[in-house]
């Protein structure tokens, strides 16, 4: 069963569960596509990582993470979309059912294992938004990629689109503690002015953030960006 999904969710949220999905069975089958396909994606983005730590002792990748939209995230989305609130609509119209955050040490990190996952031609790209280059309003920094993935059944190969979130740590910083203190507030209700520190204080992450890749250039004695094209050209 996917970790997301409690039972008691289905209790409180009866019929909302009952607009997804005729019984529990259908939801067994979807949390399996979808944990199928984040489990695959996963296993390619660590064997990446474990590579880069064998041959030049470091990773590019700080950590994983993972998770399915539960039953009442899928229906508020499909409702705020304004698309009919079905199983099948939700399949046709949410690219990040499946969501991987993929965290790692340096901004350079980012790109470079986007290019490795990128080489897999069996990984269709779907949709890429780059936040990292041409940050949100808020001050938010991440590099999104919308793939599909082949998943292969007993009698069948489906194709399942999982959203992938790659961001370093220092961006993950931000974006954890602004989705706590938001979060914490009710929709509309944020004090004056705070929407204004969270953007000074993501930009000011954002220069460390920078600054701290810098260092690793001068102890390296190479820039990030030229050790990564290295690394990628003796890797292929």
């Amino acid at each position: 069963m996917n970790k997301n999904f409690e039972p008691h969710e289905a209790q409180l949220d009866q019929a909302e569960f009952n607009l997804l999905y005729r019984n529990y069975h259908e939801f067994e089958i979807l949390d399996h596509l979808y944990n199928a396909a984040m489990d695959e994606l996963c296993m390619r983005l660590n064997v990446l990582n474990e590579e880069f730590a064998v041959m030049y002792e470091r990773s590019p990748i700080h950590h994983i993470e993972s998770r399915v939209k539960s039953t009442r995230s899928i229906v508020a989305k499909l409702r705020r979309k304004g698309v009919p609130v079905t199983l099948q609509s939700a399949r046709q119209n949410i690219n990040d059912l499946a969501g991987i955050r993929v965290v790692c040490c340096y901004i350079d990190d980012v790109y470079a294992v986007e290019e490795m996952l990128m080489r897999q031609k069996d990984i269709e790209l779907v949709k890429r938004q780059d936040y990292i280059a041409q940050p949100n309003y808020n001050g938010y920094r991440s590099l999104h990629l919308d793939m599909r993935v082949p998943i292969h059944l007993s009698d069948r190969t489906e194709h399942v689109m999982v959203e992938i979130q790659l961001r370093s740590v220092a961006m993950d910083f931000w974006a954890s503690l602004e989705h706590d203190l938001r979060y914490k507030m009710e929709e509309g209700a944020l004090p004056i002015g705070l929407d204004e520190e969270m953007l000074s204080c993501a930009n000011e992450i954002a220069a460390i953030d920078i600054r701290m890749q810098e260092m690793y250039k001068r102890i390296t004695g190479m820039k990030p960006k030229e050790k990564t094209d290295e690394l990628i050209r003796e890797i292929g």
